[in-house]
């Protein structure tokens, strides 16, 4: 009897996969010896650390994946950059870099550094923002919406319903529902609209082009600035190129200009997209606000040529900006998330869908269905997650919500989710693949936790520092 090939395999006559694989767009020139660790070491090591993954030290992790701000891989020509670092005080030729860099990919006027994200964050709350202003976003984010609760205003989520769904497969969670912002538009004193690309909370969940299009179109109507969180602003375009009618033939470059041109500014951590350690800034095409700002980053971070960073840091955001538009790096990053992503799919383990740019988002409701949600289901599952292999993760849930500025009451967020954030550059497939098996070990264990309670409560971001004990 004659057996029927596959069209999957390959034939004497040549015939081709339907399916070829892929690999990094690089080589590993050098290694960093991760420690192996005993369920005895985790379980103290966890206890130590009060039930926060952000408590243990780094040398008790095996793979982590707390956070991609900072913990990338910086290229050769990045690190080559740095031995040119110009360590002047004022005029490094650096910061001249950096800018053109910025003018070049994003398309903003006026450029000025800062040590991070929310030192971005904090200057632009500073000058905008006024007591009893109201500011509209697509879901919040811990430290934007901390600085401008702190400057005196509110914020107020206008994001679609469907990214408060981890089940919807929507493929732009983070747009924008028109209908939410021009309400507050047309009752709210509003400074400026935030968006932010991607949108962290919901999932790593993009907002397309046509949805950024006509919020710029209604808030010019309204005579209202937009600023972006352009954080990861580089994987969002990777998304409109991959999922838009009519971007699939356009570079990265072109439609990260595009998309940056709705808007009349941006904060900026280059720690994510940028691939580097520290590092980020502030951009706008305003010049009032740019003197302004000029005015408060020599108070708060430094001369306005180094805002904080040594030259050299400078210079290696500069060619990282260059290097994250490259097709090939940003199809091999986001191709990883894919495939843990998909490994956790097929193995029926809850997660927020689509999978998004950054990190694949444990839905710690599904996991833990009988645990109320002020047991902390999603810190539980994080470390649970640690315990049984040493992998470090981090909640994105009610603890991270914080409470009530008003009444002090536990904000009660829809999604309640563990983040599993891949660095870039920085891990093999092998590592998704233990990463994928820990976690369906302890979706599989069939006695569940009861959670925990919280025995120290910091006063800001509280999801930083607070301590827990198990129930």
């Amino acid at each position: 009897m004659k057996v029927k090939k596959s069209r999957t395999n390959l034939s004497t006559t040549g015939q081709q996969r339907q399916r070829r694989s892929w690999a990094e767009p690089y080589k590993i020139k050098m290694v960093e010896p991760l420690r192996m660790t005993s369920p005895q070491q985790r379980r103290r090591a966890i206890q130590a650390a009060g039930y926060n993954t952000f408590l243990l030290r780094s040398e008790d992790v095996y793979i982590d994946l707390l956070t991609d701000s900072g913990t990338s891989a910086m290229s050769d020509w990045q690190w080559a950059g740095m031995m040119l670092g110009d360590e002047a005080y004022a005029g490094s030729r650096n910061f001249y870099n950096l800018e053109e860099a910025v003018q070049e990919h994003y398309g903003y006027r006026y450029v000025i550094p800062t040590h991070q994200g929310r030192g971005a964050e904090h200057i632009l709350s500073q000058i905008l923002i006024k007591p009893g202003d109201t500011i509209p976003g697509n879901m919040y984010f811990t430290t934007t919406r901390f600085h401008q609760e702190h400057a005196g205003g509110n914020f107020v989520d206008i994001i679609i319903d469907e990214a408060h769904d981890s089940r919807s497969l929507h493929p732009f969670k983070g747009n924008i529902d028109l209908k939410k912002l021009e309400r507050q538009l047309k009752a709210s004193r509003v400074p400026y609209v935030c968006v932010a690309a991607t949108v962290n909370m919901a999932g790593g969940q993009p907002i397309s082009m046509r949805n950024m299009k006509a919020v710029s179109q209604l808030c010019k109507k309204h005579k209202t600035k937009i600023f972006l969180d352009a954080t990861r602003a580089v994987e969002n375009a990777y998304f409109i190129k991959t999922r838009e009618k009519g971007y699939g033939e356009r570079s990265l470059k072109s439609i990260l200009r595009e998309f940056c041109s709705y808007s009349d500014g941006c904060t900026m951590s280059g720690k994510k997209d940028s691939l580097v350690n520290i590092g980020g800034w502030l951009a706008m095409n305003d010049s009032s606000i740019a003197e302004e700002a000029r005015n408060l980053i020599v108070v708060y971070e430094g001369l306005h040529t180094y805002g904080g960073l040594a030259g050299r840091d400078m210079e290696a955001m500069a060619r990282g900006i260059v290097e994250s538009v490259d097709e090939n790096h940003m199809r091999a990053r986001i191709g990883q998330v894919e495939y843990l992503g998909q490994l956790l799919l097929d193995w029926k383990i809850p997660i927020v869908e689509p999978i998004g740019g950054h990190a694949i988002y444990l839905d710690a409701r599904r996991f833990y269905p009988h645990m109320p949600q002020d047991n902390f289901p999603a810190q539980t599952l994080a470390a649970e997650l640690y315990l049984d292999s040493g992998v470090r993760s981090m909640e994105r849930g009610i603890v991270s919500a914080g409470r009530d500025k008003e009444s002090g009451a536990n904000h009660h967020p829809s999604l309640e989710l563990v983040r599993l954030t891949i660095p870039r550059r920085v891990y093999t497939q092998a590592h998704m693949d233990v990463v994928a098996e820990s976690v369906e070990s302890v979706f599989r264990k069939p006695r569940k936790p009861r959670g925990l309670a919280m025995t120290y409560e910091p006063k800001y971001l509280r999801f930083f520092q607070a301590r827990f004990r198990p129930k």
